[in-house]
């Protein structure tokens, strides 16, 4: 499974990081399942302002009221910048390294070189397991690194074994 293909390319928020000789192997988002906590603060942020709502209407607490409504908006508004976020972040593998890309505002990119990378792991909690995204951790030999960790990652096994195929190729391909 190639998870970029041949025709795509990465949008420039993630390009102008490329060098001119790397070729793009892998590009994917983070899982969607990055904005579950933000969704579940939006509803339950609604579900109390709506209960409170109800509540101080029959006191007649207007002012109240209004500052609930105003409350629930920041909170709507938070979601919107979470999801604009997500939307620009990007995990990329190259045929030289990887790279993870985040913020809206702040840019942040933090690279690991693949031959720096002396080992590799994935891990899946049992949210992880039935939404379909894992957790990789990176090692390099006694460095510290700036990309060691990338979480919500989606489908993670096949994603685990191209990078793995990439850092660590057969003796055979070698020989080509």
């Amino acid at each position: 499974m190639r998870l970029v293909t041949h025709g795509d390319s990465a949008p420039s928020s993630v390009n102008r990081y490329l060098l001119p000789h790397e070729q793009q192997v892998i590009m994917v988002r983070r899982h969607p399942a990055v904005l579950l906590r933000p969704v579940a603060e939006i509803f339950g942020g609604l579900i109390l302002a709506g209960l409170l709502s109800k509540w101080l209407s029959d006191s007649g607490a207007g002012q109240a009221l209004v500052l609930i409504w105003w409350a629930w908006l920041l909170l709507l508004i938070r979601f919107v910048w979470k999801v604009a976020e997500w939307s620009v972040d990007y995990f990329v593998v190259t045929s030289a390294r990887m790279l993870l890309t985040t913020g809206l505002i702040t840019r942040k990119v933090a690279m690991m070189p693949l031959a720096k990378v002396t080992d590799m792991s994935f891990k899946r909690s049992l949210l992880g397991r039935m939404l379909g995204y894992g957790e990789f951790v990176m090692e390099s030999a006694g460095q510290d690194q700036a990309l060691s960790t990338v979480t919500y990652i989606p489908y993670p096994e096949t994603l685990y074994l191209e990078v793995c195929q990439m850092i660590f190729p057969s003796k055979d391909s070698d020989d080509d």
